[in-house]
């Protein structure tokens, strides 16, 4: 019988498993936060005053999946918009409902916040997350643009 999937807020506690998941998520997109990175995103996840959060999925007893999600206006909507920035399933878990299982959190601690939508991307060559991603949510039709300064 395979372990029970819980879906909980990320606690201090947490770090030391959280931490590989998070280096696992910036492995996959090919990026290297500095140690400042790491330490101010952990710090800001349970600073109040911070409008990012953090969710965990654990089975037996031990994380393999993350999500982080900030809330933040938008000039098109009045509720707040709820963004999941980052989404990241340990490989030896995935196929196993743990990103679904992330999603449907996100969406359910949005709607508490009183938000009315969430959005993400993902890298057009994530094939596999797309497969998932269609059938929770409908793509936007927006292209996102960047300039790094």
């Amino acid at each position: 019988m395979a372990e029970q999937l819980i879906v909980r807020d990320v606690a201090r506690e947490d770090f030391a498993q959280w931490k590989p998941l998070w280096d696992g998520y910036n492995m996959f997109y090919k990026r290297v936060p500095s140690e400042e990175i790491t330490r101010v995103l952990w710090a800001r996840l349970f600073d109040p005053g911070e409008p990012v959060h953090a969710l965990v999925a654990e089975r037996a007893g031990r994380p393999v999946g993350l999500a982080h999600y900030l809330f933040h206006r938008s000039t098109s909507m009045v509720p707040l918009n709820c963004y999941l920035q980052d989404l990241f399933t340990a490989e030896t878990e995935r196929g196993r409902g743990v990103g679904r299982a992330l999603i449907e959190a996100v969406y359910a601690r949005a709607r508490a916040a009183g938000s009315t939508r969430v959005t993400w991307q993902t890298h057009e060559t994530n094939r596999t997350a797309q497969a998932l991603y269609d059938k929770i949510a409908e793509r936007s039709g927006f292209i996102v643009y960047r300039k790094d300064l």
